[in-house]
């Protein structure tokens, strides 16, 4: 299909084409609200890897989506983004995270704004509260997205099951997140939790789900492509653990040790304290949630985590679930080239430096 070469470039073309319609008339109407549009248009089109509708296009195409339901699959498929883009302005919220993608987050630009303006009341309060909103109104616009796609009802209903699970899933991963790091949770069984809900489940396993959906894809296949995103899902945000601790800033866009900061109670903190020593787990532990970490105190969270194995437990962990992943995707038996595209993205997404 004409799409497949630059799956990517279509998806912005279709969300570019939705956010403008879909902030046209509220512009239009309130004015005052075209600021907090604008910044929802900027974050969503600023760049990302598009993966979940990537994941969704391969899922349907692979399980035998007609050729004439293209371009309605498209816009469903490319609403997946503003899924994302909510879960991303909310996390950056809740974690307090002064950078995405190399820019300011939603809260800090409007806090800045807030301040450059001379309005009243604090500052960050204010960024707060807008970046709330716009989280939200990413959220709405999406279901408006996808429920407007082109295709006969029928065939987005077949869908509605998968895209009611997402959402409900990733919510429930950030509140399990949330809860995790306030209790104190450091078991790996808590971390492999949320990362199964907050990553796995919307990030690869749904959206290959709604993608077979739309497709008329039997459950039984359904169920083994799950399996494979379930799995690649998982492997995927192990590596974006390890890149929270490790990654390089000017590649990942993120401060290095942000993680460590946040007090993320992640697998890689969970097997380091248990493989560790007594003064090996009181330098992680000294470390997590410490908000004014230097670059030197991380680099010693770095060392203790690699020294008592626990970079390299996560790293067995990311092959084990690549392996299992692809076992699964080889049961699927999805049609070419989507079989072949899915294996190439199962190695970018548990191999990247970003």
């Amino acid at each position: 299909m004409d799409y497949d070469a630059d799956l990517p470039g279509h998806v912005e073309r279709e969300l570019t084409r939705f956010l403008r319609e879909a902030g046209a008339a509220i512009q239009h109407t309130e004015p005052g609200f075209s600021s907090g549009v604008d910044a929802l248009t900027e974050f969503v089109l600023r760049g990302g890897k598009r993966l979940r509708p990537t994941f969704a296009w391969w899922g349907w195409r692979g399980t035998g989506g007609e050729p004439a339901d293209a371009d309605g699959v498209l816009r469903a498929v490319a609403s997946l983004e503003l899924v994302q883009a909510c879960a991303l302005i909310h996390d950056d919220l809740i974690d307090s995270s002064d950078s995405r993608r190399g820019r300011p987050t939603v809260h800090v630009a409007f806090a800045d704004m807030h301040t450059a303006e001379r309005w009243l009341g604090p500052p960050a309060a204010f960024g707060l509260a807008t970046a709330i909103l716009i989280g939200d109104l990413a959220l709405a616009w999406a279901d408006d997205m996808f429920s407007a796609a082109p295709l006969p009802a029928p065939t987005l209903e077949r869908a509605r099951p998968a895209w009611r699970a997402m959402r409900t899933e990733v919510l429930a991963g950030q509140f399990l997140d949330v809860r995790t790091q306030a209790s104190g949770d450091t078991t790996p069984e808590a971390a492999l939790r949320v990362n199964r809900l907050k990553t796995a489940a919307y990030t690869v396993e749904r959206p290959l789900h709604l993608g077979a959906a739309l497709a008329g894809a039997a459950q039984s296949q359904i169920a083994t492509l799950r399996e494979f995103g379930r799995d690649l899902g998982v492997a995927f945000q192990l590596r974006d653990d390890l890149l929270g601790v490790f990654g390089d800033p000017s590649v990942t866009g993120k401060p290095a040790g942000d993680d460590l900061r946040e007090g993320k109670r992640t697998l890689l903190i969970a097997l380091g304290l248990r493989l560790a020593r007594d003064e090996q787990a009181a330098a992680i532990t000294e470390a997590l949630g410490e908000p004014s970490l230097t670059e030197s105190d991380v680099d010693v969270v770095r060392k203790t985590l690699t020294e008592v194995g626990a970079v390299a437990a996560v790293e067995q962990r990311i092959d084990e679930l690549t392996y299992t992943a692809l076992a699964a995707l080889d049961r699927a038996h999805l049609t070419e080239p989507a079989a072949t595209h899915l294996a190439d993205l199962a190695g970018k997404a548990t191999q990247r430096t970003y």
